[in-house]
């Protein structure tokens, strides 16, 4: 059983080919260390979806 939520619908939502095309352009990932930029946009969006004051909120 597949379980859906309404962050994943989000995320479905987003253009990955397009980020990763603006990742490449912009050069985010240069010097990234296993954290890469799509990682930090989803992290960052969980936060606020979540309305976490912090990212330590929600690593509990």
């Amino acid at each position: 059983m597949v379980n859906v939520t309404l962050f994943s619908q989000i995320i479905a939502k987003l253009n990955r080919s397009k980020f990763k095309k603006l990742v490449k352009e912009h050069q985010t990932d240069k010097h990234n260390k296993g954290f890469d930029s799509w990682n930090h946009l989803i992290s960052m969006l969980f936060c606020h979806f979540a309305r976490s004051k912090s990212v330590r909120d929600i690593s509990n």
